[in-house]
């Protein structure tokens, strides 16, 4: 790629206008960087996984955009998980957990939450670009990057931007050009849902809370939205979907057909249209930062979306990069000190998280999900993890290590009293 002399200038080129894009978009231009934002699609765009937390909403307030979400959003008080191991379900509500003031979220359709965001960063200063398809990315060393996109139309743009940031999602933009993607073979896992109308929701205040429901072969969630479709999908181990037979759609009916409490909840829904699968669900990559450029939200990392974290960790991988970049445009001596403290922050937060995900579907994580106690304020704990409160001098560090010894020591017990099942069996009767 050469440079051009009509090559637009900017100080941070932002390669994708989801939430983590839009946020740190907005919030450089806020700070007086010249930033463009260059998106595949025109916007409103359908996306999948419209579960808030809690903790997003502080974010809102920075953005000055809350009262907007609040007008297309459902309001969520908690969780309700369901087991066929247990005879009723568990319904966990944000406003026992730690943090007594981060008791509610919302459920939202992701076309209009990702407008709110986008027209915001617009707001702010940001140039938006949309129906652009980046292409080409070069590095200059010591001098920014060269980035040429395509338009719906054919036409090419081009850009030289003295830093990237890379918000294109699961697309991968930077992480597949670079060779940095991996899969995750700790939790591997590919996805298939659809939306239905007329699906029966909890009553009263739990109305719009989410529901997971364990199966057999996996775990469901069920969202309800504020214009009366509620969405619902499974996520299975990959095997599943290679074993299918039939289309997407006669999968998905199969599979809720395994998971009773769902399929009674759907017995007089409609599937609003075809199922859709996903696989290669989760991934990570080697780093998440270089010379000119990060990876924000899923541009670097995905695990699995049982505890809706995949909005709230991509927006506040964003505030944490917006001051990463300032840092590394501003004083280029620092620049590699603020990335890997942007690094630091950014995995910190998401392991957190990642230990309850790599054992949700445990018997032992499941039963202690189904049958809260709040010995020693562990259940206030984990409630304010599942909010959200991934900060690294969060109070509720120590009540999760004790939580994660219960665990350990339960799985010990089980492991134990399998063991001594199987020699009971196979012992010589006299």
């Amino acid at each position: 790629m050469t440079v051009g002399m009509g090559d637009e200038i900017c100080d941070v080129l932002v390669i994708g206008g989801g939430p983590a894009g839009s946020t740190i978009a907005a919030l450089l231009a806020e700070r007086g960087k010249s930033v463009m934002l260059v998106d595949k699609d025109q916007h409103p765009r359908f996306h999948i996984g419209e579960s808030l937390l809690p903790f997003n909403l502080p974010l809102f307030d920075k953005l000055g955009v809350r009262e907007a979400v609040e007008r297309v959003g459902m309001p969520k008080f908690g969780i309700e998980f369901v087991s066929p191991h247990h005879p009723k379900p568990s319904l966990l509500e944000f406003a026992d957990g730690w943090r007594k003031d981060m008791d509610y979220s919302f459920q939202v359709r992701r076309s209009d939450f990702d407008h709110i965001l986008l027209k915001n960063a617009a707001a702010k200063g940001a140039t938006v670009i949309e129906g652009c398809r980046v292409t080409e990315l070069e590095f200059i060393r010591g001098s920014g990057a060269q980035v040429a996109g395509t338009m719906a139309d054919g036409s090419t743009r081009q850009w030289r931007a003295r830093f990237v940031v890379d918000a294109t999602g699961r697309d991968t933009f930077l992480a597949n050009r670079l060779k940095l993607k991996q899969r995750n073979r700790r939790h591997e896992s590919a996805a298939v849902y659809g939306h239905f109308a007329g699906a029966e929701r909890l009553p009263g205040k739990a109305e719009g809370n989410i529901s997971i429901f364990w199966f057999a072969k996996g775990w469901f969630w069920f969202i309800p939205l504020s214009d009366g479709t509620t969405s619902v999908g499974a996520v299975c181990p990959p095997a599943v979907f290679k074993d299918r037979q039939g289309d997407t759609t006669a999968l998905f009916r199969g599979l809720i057909d395994q998971c009773p409490a769902l399929a009674e909840r759907l017995a007089g829904a409609t599937l609003t249209g075809p199922a859709t699968a996903t696989g290669n669900y989760s991934y990570g990559t080697d780093r998440m930062s270089g010379d000119g450029f990060i990876l924000i939200g899923d541009a670097s990392t995905f695990i699995d979306p049982v505890f809706s974290t995949g909005v709230y960790l991509a927006m506040r991988s964003a505030f944490i990069g917006a001051d990463a970049v300032v840092r590394c445009l501003d004083r280029p001596a620092e620049a590699r000190t603020a990335l890997r403290q942007f690094e630091r922050e950014v995995i910190t937060g998401r392991d957190r998280f990642t230990w309850f995900i790599y054992r949700i579907t445990s018997p032992v994580i499941r039963n202690l999900f189904m049958a809260p106690r709040n010995l020693f304020r562990m259940e206030e704990a984990v409630l304010s993890l599942l909010a959200g409160d991934v900060a690294e001098d969060s109070p509720i560090r120590s009540r999760l290590l004790l939580f994660k010894g219960l665990y350990y020591v339960n799985t010990g017990l089980m492991k134990l009293g399998r063991l001594f099942v199987r020699q009971a069996a196979t012992a010589p009767r006299t």
